[in-house]
């Protein structure tokens, strides 16, 4: 079922952590965003694009993570984007011989026999300086930044005022940073600083994971992933709901343990925290 966010922006919602799959109207057809995630999901999805009298006429893959890279055959042969390092790093992931295996020890076990990989991942990076998804529709700006994945980008419908988030502002779930990453603090730090400066272009923001908030709901939840990032950048204990005894999800207060012990390593090791 699809529920209209703004003229021409529909969003369906996945049993999966609240998952997103974004559709936006074009003249030609529609803009997919992260469909997901089950096959019976997809095909559902499809069929709601048919109701809509639009083909498919473009994908996006907002960043590599496995539930963010998956297609199905009912959206056809259309073209589906993500950046350069988004894709470079999921062709990576496919280059190797047992990469079936290795996404297989990444999913969720009740959703893990229902999820295709027969289309996963064929995602086609754009220049690295594009500046907009190239498709016959409203204007989508990428804002591409090196938090939470490698290529990793939000896009800003601007005719709409839409901000899709990726795996960011969630309602739901804390930051959760790229550990790997030389500087995760400071690469969400700055991410969180280019999503305050286009707040005032945003009418609704739309989480890979959570509730759509409003304009007023982006600004909080820049403020409070902030404080998330900075507690755990001080070493401290964030004052945040999504990490304490009341956790939307019973495994989030071990993800935050998790990432507190990561970056204590990274600073005794000499590299930024």
């Amino acid at each position: 079922m699809l529920r209209q966010v703004a003229d021409g922006v529909l969003v369906h919602e996945s049993e999966f952590i609240q998952s997103k799959s974004v559709i936006v109207q074009g003249g030609a057809g529609v803009l997919l965003i992260d469909p997901g995630i089950t096959r019976n999901e997809l095909a559902g999805l499809a069929d709601d694009v048919r109701e809509l009298g639009q083909p498919v006429a473009a994908g996006f893959a907002t960043h590599p993570d496995w539930d963010h890279v998956l297609w199905h055959e009912a959206f056809g042969d259309a073209p589906r984007y993500g950046t350069a390092r988004c894709a470079a790093s999921i062709r990576d992931v496919l280059a190797t011989a047992d990469w079936q295996e290795r996404v297989a020890g990444v999913l969720p076990p009740e959703f893990a026999d229902e999820i295709p990989m027969e289309l996963f991942g064929l995602v086609t990076g754009l220049p690295a300086e594009a500046a907009h998804i190239p498709w016959d529709g409203p204007t989508v700006r990428i804002i591409e930044h090196r938090a939470h994945a490698q290529g990793h980008a939000a896009l800003l419908i601007e005719e709409h005022r839409v901000l899709v988030a990726g795996d960011m502002l969630s309602d739901i779930l804390m930051p959760f940073l790229d550990l790997d990453a030389v500087d995760p603090v400071a690469d969400y730090l700055a991410a969180l600083q280019l999503f305050e400066s286009v707040a005032d272009d945003v009418d609704a923001v739309i989480p890979g994971h959570g509730s759509v908030g409003g304009a007023e709901q982006l600004r909080a939840r820049i403020k409070q992933d902030l404080a998330y990032v900075e507690a755990l950048r001080d070493g401290g204990v964030p004052d945040d709901p999504r990490v304490g005894p009341s956790a939307p999800l019973e495994w989030l207060p071990d993800v935050h343990n998790r990432q507190l012990q990561r970056l204590a390593q990274k600073a005794q090791n000499g590299t930024p925290e």
